[in-house]
Order: C-alpha cells, then sequence, then structure tokens
C-alpha cells in the first residue's frame, strides 16, 4: 500500500504492549495480514482492548443470529454511514460466511433489493433504524422482529451490533482507515483446491 492506512501515527509492534502485539500476530497468522483496523486502534491500547472486547463479544458468540447475519448488519449499516473501511472489510467477511460472492455488494448498496430472506429484510430495517434513527425505535419495531421469529436477545443483538459498528463507522471516517487490499479479492472466487 503507499497511501497511509491512518491520518493518525502507527505505533511500532515491538512498542505495543504484550497483550496487543500477541493479538496483532494471532490475527496476522490466522489472515495471512493484520487489518488495519487493529494496527489504527493499537495506538491507544485501553480503547482497543475495550473495543475488541465488545466487538467479539457481539460477532463471534454462537446461537441467535448466524455469524453471517451479523456480518450482514455491519455491511448494511456501515453502508449508510458511508464507512468505506467496514463496508470493504466486513463485506469480505460477509461473503465468506454467507458463502455468496454477490451478497455484500447487494446489501451494501441496498440491501431492499438483495437477495435475502424476509426475515433478513426485516431484521436489517430494525438496524438501520438503529444505526441512523434511534431515538424513532418503538414498540412496533420489536413486534415486526417477533413476527419474524426473532426473540428478545436476538433483536438486543440486532440493535447491539447497529450501535457498535455506528461508533466504529465514526471512527474509521475520522481516522481515514484505508482498507487492505487484500479483502477486496476475499469471498468472491472459489477457492482452488
Amino acid at each position: 500500500m503507499t497511501a497511509p492506512i491512518s491520518r493518525f501515527s502507527i505505533p511500532d509492534l515491538a512498542d505495543l504492549p504484550e497483550d496487543i502485539r500477541v493479538k496483532l500476530l494471532a490475527v496476522q497468522e490466522k489472515a495471512g495480514f493484520v487489518p488495519n483496523v487493529f494496527l489504527t486502534l493499537s495506538r491507544r491500547p485501553d480503547e482497543f482492548r475495550a473495543f475488541f472486547a465488545y466487538h467479539d463479544a457481539l460477532m463471534e458468540k454462537d446461537g441467535g443470529l448466524t455469524k453471517a447475519e451479523r456480518e450482514m448488519i455491519v455491511v448494511a449499516t456501515s453502508g449508510a454511514n458511508q464507512c468505506q473501511y467496514c463496508v470493504v472489510a466486513h463485506g469480505a467477511i460477509l461473503r465468506i460466511r454467507a458463502k455468496n460472492p454477490q451478497i455484500a455488494d447487494q446489501v451494501a448498496i441496498n440491501y431492499r433489493k438483495a437477495d435475502i430472506t424476509p426475515r433478513q429484510r426485516a431484521m436489517l430495517d430494525y438496524a438501520l433504524k438503529v444505526a441512523l434513527r434511534a431515538q424513532e425505535v418503538d414498540d412496533a419495531d420489536l413486534a415486526a422482529l417477533r413476527a419474524h421469529g426473532f426473540g428478545d436477545e436476538d433483536i438486543w443483538d440486532i440493535g447491539a451490533i447497529a450501535a457498535f459498528f455506528a461508533m466504529s463507522n465514526r471512527l474509521a471516517n475520522m481516522t481515514s482507515m484505508r482498507p487492505n487490499d487484500e479483502f477486496y479479492l476475499m469471498g468472491r472466487l472459489p477457492k482452488a483446491g
């Protein structure tokens, strides 16, 4: 990459606290590269730890929403919030988790026209309302989700993911965080083998 990954300085790996250095190296081992969000946030160790603890609590748990549905929420709300980093990075993850090379682009541009189920559309309707007009959320919104089989924990997760990524989108835009080049092709073509 020739352009900077952030408008803020990135610390050297050797200067990071041990727990953050270990996390960055583990992510690099698993993904083959370090996503720029890790590097950008590493300049503020306490915030890094809090951010990824909440991220992982929302995005890595089992049960309720599928991991692909969780990523779908991130991509739809990040598109609405004009967050290039999150659309590109989480779009890659969505393509992989959904095993669908078209879904991320569809959801990022206009989920209402995407090849998704009515249940997923209701989920994204609610997520977008939380991300953009949370002050308007009312009991009718929750009733609409319950009609599609979502329970209270699912509804909380949808809203919490939308809210968390609204904050993440703003941080990414504030820092001018650049998506890693590796994200653009991930999940678009079947793996050779």
